[in-house]
């Protein structure tokens, strides 16, 4: 059984900084009439903005932080400027829902010109998006109550799950947990974490970065185990929309990856 519930989103406050990273500019030659950083019109939805969608919360990767630039952080808010700023564009993030993302609806009705929220590469949401090379190999965890005596997915029958709705994961929970296990889905993991510490679920299937940080924040929380199940993350776009913004974004992810400043930004967040 799956029933949807929407509780008030917990924002997840931290103080992470991303050092600047060594900038270069996209060499980007054309005959027709430049615009904004070199690029030709059309490049981007918006002339000289790389507009980027995310959905809030999800530490490490997107958060909320008064003291940071336009008041959001995180690993792929800071990719994004980083690949912005090699691409001589000013950068703009936008919330957004993640199911209306991941479905490509948002990317098609080009209210954004990239994704990127830690969205699982599947088949499924290449029917629908265009994906960068992965950049980020992600683990499963489950999170439970210290005391709860769950200590795998088969400890969940007659149990409630919550899982983020449209997620990987929420895939992994259908295809893994016991069949008498109920699995609910929700908007969000700030509201995944709220129903958890409410006891209006037994566990969390989440991504292991994420339920982590809860482990940090609250140590009544622990991670009962951990499922490699080989998803990596990657950046999205419309389908077959964009393919110069496509090919310069897959140029400046190899080149982080070379000159050491991805490295750089993984080890501020996941080190």
């Amino acid at each position: 059984m799956k029933v949807n519930i929407k509780v008030a989103t917990l924002v997840v406050a931290a103080t992470l900084s991303f050092t600047s990273l060594n900038a270069c500019t996209s060499d980007d030659s054309t005959n027709t009439p430049p615009t904004t950083g070199g690029h030709r019109a059309g490049y981007t939805v918006n002339d000289g903005i790389l507009t980027a969608c995310s959905e809030l919360p999800f530490a490490p990767f997107e958060y909320e932080d008064p003291t940071a630039e336009d008041g959001v952080t995180g690993f792929d808010i800071d990719l994004g400027r980083e690949i912005a700023k090699r691409l001589d564009l000013t950068y703009r993030f936008i919330t957004v829902d993640f199911n209306a993302l991941q479905s490509g609806t948002i990317l098609a009705a080009g209210q954004c010109d990239i994704g990127i929220s830690a969205m699982t590469i599947t088949e499924a949401r290449r029917a629908n998006l265009d994906f960068s090379e992965p950049y980020y190999d992600s683990l499963i965890a489950l999170l439970v109550r210290a005391d709860s005596g769950i200590n795998s997915i088969a400890d969940t029958a007659g149990k409630i799950i919550g899982v983020q709705r449209g997620s990987a994961n929420q895939t992994y929970a259908e295809a893994n947990a016991p069949a008498d296990a109920t699995i609910y889905e929700f908007e969000g993991d700030g509201d995944l974490w709220i129903a958890l510490q409410a006891g209006q679920i037994a566990a969390v299937l989440q991504d292991q970065p994420v339920v982590l940080l809860h482990t940090k924040a609250d140590p009544n929380y622990v991670i009962a185990q951990e499922y490699n199940t080989g998803d990596q993350y990657g950046l999205a776009f419309a389908k077959g929309k964009l393919l110069d913004l496509q090919a310069d974004v897959a140029q400046i992810l190899l080149t982080m990856r070379t000159d050491g400043s991805y490295q750089m930004l993984y080890d501020l967040y996941f080190a």
